[in-house]
């Protein structure tokens, strides 16, 4: 799986990633969360309001099956930590 992450760091949001789903063919802005601790792989999703005034959303990438996104979504997760070892955040401070 080749994916390319991009630094975010704002509030929860830590990073997005750019993920080769076939040769030359690209999905943008999976977005890499840590909630509680734990890091959080979201997938994008289309939001649109509804005739009854509502918002939905709807999933952008659909799989066969639960086992099949939870493997994805794995291996996102591993690739973004092996990243993130080599890429440490680096945080500064300003003395006030």
């Amino acid at each position: 799986m080749n994916i390319k992450f991009r630094e975010v760091g704002h509030r929860t949001v830590q990073a997005r990633a750019i993920v080769e789903i076939a040769e030359d063919i690209f999905i943008n802005e999976i977005t890499i969360l840590k909630e509680d601790g734990e890091i959080v792989v979201e997938l994008p999703q289309k939001s649109f309001k509804g005739k009854n005034g509502k918002i939905y959303k709807m999933d952008i990438i659909t799989f066969k099956d639960e086992n099949k996104k939870t493997l994805w979504l794995h291996n996102i997760k591993i690739e973004y930590e092996k990243w993130r070892k080599n890429n440490p955040k680096v945080l500064i401070y300003e003395n006030s």
